[in-house]
């Protein structure tokens, strides 16, 4: 089992008297990538800030290899670290002095920096880049020299707070993609902050959800997204088709639930009577002909549709349904947008698998 690098018990952090943020409990192990995600305001920085030693919390402690951080501690762990922030903070300086500033800070001869350093120079891109100025660079160079000063450094822990949404999408996706690769290569313990699900699923391994300051649900990345906790991490996480219901009857491990006047089919384990939320993400739900004709589906719910609104959505279209009282959203591809021939106020049948449907119980 890896070892704990972080591990934060019982925080608390105060604004005056408003709880910034509250974290019973997490921990980051050696080699992972830990993403946390969560809208803007929902405390992402005063958790990294707190787990970069730069902030003291009014309850709690911070543990660093399984030894609880002292005051005096702090400026030596935080040489153990690095962090990068959303914008590059680089000096007036050219880049390659703003990619050697750390190892120059902590005293390396010219020698030792220039074997550290060029690396990462290379491997993001930006050897050529050196004698220019950094302040002549684009977003993208420029976090691009950011990156590379902190990872000259070796650090036990990377920080990154939100540190592509300033990019526009294909200097972003460029910069994900190589960074990702640069993480699974070498290993680097990293804590990774965005408000964006799908750069958290790209990059992290494990996902933490943070709503409010609160620290509502941490896993592995596919179980969070496909089974939140609750509402709030569900709407979160992009699992748009959210529906109250009550469970009829249950079998042979499936439980059949009703859904406003509709019954649905669900694996789980339930109570006749329980209240529950139907959670349904858009690219589970599969359209067809409403007479049921077309490509044999093994889904066990088919409900009768009418298409609501239809919105392109990047490579798909976003379709609402309205199932008489039941709104689903169903995510289509653009061949098959195109061999429904789709339109507004059209019927349509909607399927999708008792698998696919994650079941929330009401308190």
């Amino acid at each position: 089992m890896a070892e704990t690098i972080l591990e934060l018990k019982n925080i608390v952090v105060r604004h005056g008297e408003t709880i910034a943020l509250r974290v019973p409990s997490l921990g980051v192990a050696q080699g992972e990538v830990l993403a946390v995600i969560g809208p803007n305001g929902a405390g992402k920085s005063t958790l990294l800030r707190v787990m970069g030693l730069l902030e003291r919390p009014a309850e709690g402690e911070v543990y660093f290899r399984g030894r609880a951080v002292a005051d005096a501690d702090t400026l030596a762990l935080r040489r153990r670290m690095a962090s990068v922030f959303q914008e590059p903070l680089l000096l007036a300086a050219t880049v390659y002095d703003n990619a050697t500033l750390g190892l120059r800070l902590r005293g390396f001869d010219r020698r030792a920096i220039e074997r550290r350093v060029a690396p990462w120079l290379e491997r993001l891109g930006i050897t050529h880049l050196v004698k220019r100025p950094a302040r002549s660079l684009s977003g993208g160079e420029a976090q691009r020299t950011s990156l590379a000063r902190a990872l000259a450094l070796d650090p036990e822990l990377l920080l990154l707070d939100e540190p592509f949404s300033a990019l526009d999408p294909p200097t972003r996706d460029g910069l994900i993609l190589d960074l990702e690769k640069i993480l699974r290569d070498t290993g680097i313990t990293t804590v990774f902050v965005t408000h964006d699900r799908d750069e958290a699923g790209m990059l992290g391994e494990r996902i933490a959800v943070l709503i409010g300051g609160g620290l509502l649900q941490v896993g592995a990345a596919a179980e969070v997204f496909a089974q939140p906790v609750d509402e709030s991490v569900a709407g979160f996480v992009g699992v748009e088709t959210r529906l109250p219901g009550v469970v009829e009857s249950v079998g042979e491990g499936l439980a059949q639930i009703a859904l406003d006047g509709r019954a649905i089919e669900v694996v789980g384990d339930f109570q006749i009577g329980e209240r529950v939320i139907v959670c349904l993400r858009p690219e589970d739900v599969t359209l067809g002909s409403p007479h049921g004709d077309g490509v044999k589906s093994s889904a066990r719910n088919r409900l009768a549709a009418r298409v609501a609104k239809i919105n392109p959505w990047g490579f798909h279209y976003r379709v609402a349904l309205d199932c008489g009282g039941a709104r689903l959203v169903a995510l289509v591809t653009r061949p098959s947008f195109v061999d429904l021939g789709l339109r507004e106020g059209e019927e349509v049948m909607a399927s999708f698998k008792a698998t696919a449907v994650h079941v929330i119980r009401r308190k």
